[in-house]
């Protein structure tokens, strides 16, 4: 649990994922962007708008409370990201290639970038950004 961030993800030193809610209750917005094992971008959304979409192999559904990225072929979750609470947004599935071409894997307990891992942690940040890796 990261609490009193400023809603960006730093992984692996780079900023790669902002999260945002307009007003307490949402709706979110996510801005992300994925690269494939080359490190070329491979899809980006801003502000939950999808941007770059390579190939179109991505979808992207949402509500003003949640958003879900898949793989379109293989049905893998890249992104998935909801509302808990006022305020509280979780991070709760996802699997993706950091921009340094490491896969960064997020499950309701962890996240985990080849050996290094974390889990069970509460973080405040205060005021800064999450950084993983």
């Amino acid at each position: 649990m990261y609490r009193n961030t400023n809603g960006t993800i730093e992984i692996e030193g780079v900023p790669q994922m902002t999260i945002s809610l307009s007003q307490p209750g949402g709706p979110l917005l996510v801005s992300f962007a994925m690269f494939d094992e080359n490190s070329r971008m491979a899809v980006k959304i801003v502000d939950s708008i999808v941007a770059f979409n390579e190939k179109r192999a991505y979808d992207l559904s949402k509500t003003p409370t949640s958003l879900l990225l898949k793989h379109r072929e293989t049905g893998k979750v890249v992104l998935k990201m909801e509302v808990k609470k006022e305020g509280v947004v979780a991070f709760t599935q996802g699997e993706f290639r950091t921009i340094k071409g490491h896969t960064l894997v997020v499950s309701p307990t962890e996240w985990k970038i080849d050996k290094l891992r974390m889990s069970g942690g509460d973080n405040d940040m205060k005021g800064g950004a999450v950084v993983i890796g």
